[in-house]
């Protein structure tokens, strides 16, 4: 039996790989390269599912990052339970061979998702404290409970503020742009040191952020389309379509703003390379999906709301989407949306919207398709919408930004009804955005309570998405394994990665 370390390097693909990347270039060179036909939809937490439990979304359940509980009716992203995800998952049919060779395995989980209340012998995943005044303490959740408190007095405290929001790949007085991966990064090595596990599964969010906000090259094709989404102000009344022409790489090249990021993750996955190289370690790099340029956001919801079938509730002057009430409504995650009908009658109608009165052209995928993509699972919508290559869904429903929601303006993954990667930036509009920040700081620590109303409402600002499959494969996920013999063909599928991974380990 080997040791594998497997080391998830978000949004890395083959056109990232180069002189920016030369640690894993050579890495690569070594062994061997297959592209990862993405999983649908291309994102976190789907495509580690499917990594993990070598199942499609209709047999695991994972339709997304979230999705629509029919049973609370509610909008629900970002939940960590692993029960939430069906079926057994690598560590258990590791075991089952362990057992089978009487040999003892453990599984470490260093920040992959669904990573509380697994069957892993060792984890560590960012878990605020959530106070019962409101108030929030940034943490991690660890099982054992003991390695929660160990690994904080050794490396410090979780840089949260680094992981994900308008500090998250960027360098502040706080830390170093790339401080949440490195300290992933140095507590996989500490799980290492402690409990030497024969698979560690690794992941290093760093190039999920910068790729998000400015784009992953330049040059390309197409003009830019009108970003509301809604037909009228579209005088032609013709569909833009540049997909893949808008993505086109040929004239293409790196964007000059993430070539620091390309050079911080190729730093770190190169520590880690011969760290573990040097404990006899395999090493596995792999991907979840490639991100590709957009500039065109969809708002899905503001549509439907002009249809009226959108239930909105006045809520101390600000506008709520009522999932429960609403005839019809729009799960938004990157570039895929669930859409949910509680009054199946509109279907027809719904389709029609979407195809003929969304400014780009929208693929819609209803029962017959949803079944052939493999995710035909309660959880999905009743329709699935997937944008263009150079567009992204929103989950915007209000028509004034007066009336938008307190929560719009912050960064909230869990009350909102749809993934938001504006939560990147900061607000240009705001003046002194720095003192702002300092302040509503210092109220906190007053012990008032405040809100940290920073984030823009203006989705024009994103550069970068994904969730479809890029027309380009250079653009796909890869996998790279420093043992050839188990990449013997050019492309897999997602859930082939389980097996070549249990391979790894037993072989």
């Amino acid at each position: 039996m080997n040791r594998v370390a497997v080391i998830n390097v978000v949004g890395l693909t083959e056109a990232l790989i180069g002189e920016h990347t030369p640690r894993i270039a050579e890495f690569r060179k070594r062994g061997a390269l297959a592209h990862i036909a993405p999983a649908f939809p291309a994102v976190t937490c789907t495509a580690q599912s499917n990594y993990l439990t070598g199942k499609l979304p209709r047999d695991h359940g994972i339709v997304g990052n979230g999705w629509h509980n029919r049973e609370l009716s509610e909008v629900q992203f970002w939940k960590q339970s692993n029960h939430i995800v069906h079926g057994k998952k690598i560590w258990d049919a590791l075991r089952k061979q362990s057992e089978i060779v009487n040999r003892k395995s453990s599984i470490a989980n260093v920040f992959w998702w669904f990573n509380m209340y697994s069957s892993a012998d060792y984890s560590i995943t960012p878990r605020p404290i959530y106070k019962a005044d409101g108030g929030k303490v940034f943490d991690i959740y660890s099982w054992p409970y003991s390695i929660r408190e160990e690994i904080k007095k050794d490396l410090g405290e979780f840089p949260f503020f680094g992981f994900w929001g308008p500090a998250a790949g960027i360098k502040t007085l706080q830390g170093s742009a790339d401080c949440a991966t490195r300290w992933i990064a140095e507590s996989a090595k500490w799980i290492e040191n402690k409990y030497a596990p024969p698979l560690n599964l690794i992941y290093l969010p760093h190039l999920d952020y910068n790729l998000q906000r400015h784009g992953v090259y330049v040059g390309g094709t197409g003009v830019s389309p009108v970003h509301s989404g809604v037909p009228p102000e579209n005088s032609s009344g013709n569909k833009i379509r540049r997909d893949a022409e808008f993505n086109k790489r040929d004239a293409c090249s790196t964007n000059p703003k993430i070539i620091p990021d390309l050079q911080a993750i190729d730093s770190i996955v190169g520590d880690l390379i011969k760290y573990f190289s040097a404990r006899g370690v395999k090493i596995v790099l792999l991907s979840e999906y490639g991100i590709t340029n957009v500039d065109a956001p969809i708002h899905l919801n503001r549509l439907f709301r002009q249809k009226g079938w959108l239930a909105i509730k006045d809520e101390l002057g600000m506008e709520i989407l009522d999932a429960g009430a609403s005839k019809v409504f729009a799960v938004a995650d990157h570039q895929v949306a669930h859409i949910y009908l509680n009054d199946r009658s509109l279907e027809s109608k719904v389709r029609d919207v979407l195809e003929k009165q969304v400014e780009v052209d929208v693929t819609v995928l209803g029962a017959k398709e949803k079944a052939e993509a493999g995710i035909g699972h309660p959880r999905a919508g009743d329709l699935i919408a997937v944008a263009p290559e150079n567009a992204w869904f929103t989950y915007y429903y209000w028509l004034d930004d007066a009336r938008a929601p307190d929560f719009a303006r912050t960064v909230d993954i869990h009350r909102k009804p749809g993934y938001d990667p504006v939560e990147l930036f900061l607000d240009p509009k705001i003046p002194l955005p720095k003192l702002k920040i300092a302040w509503r700081l210092l109220q906190k620590k007053l012990g008032l309570r405040m809100l940290m109303d920073v984030i823009p409402l203006d989705a024009t600002l994103v550069k970068g998405s994904h969730g479809r499959r890029p027309a380009d494969k250079r653009d796909w996920p890869v996998i790279i394994s420093e043992r050839p013999e188990f990449l013997g063909v050019k492309e897999i599928e997602s859930t082939e990665v389980f097996q070549i991974l249990l391979r790894q380990i037993l072989e």
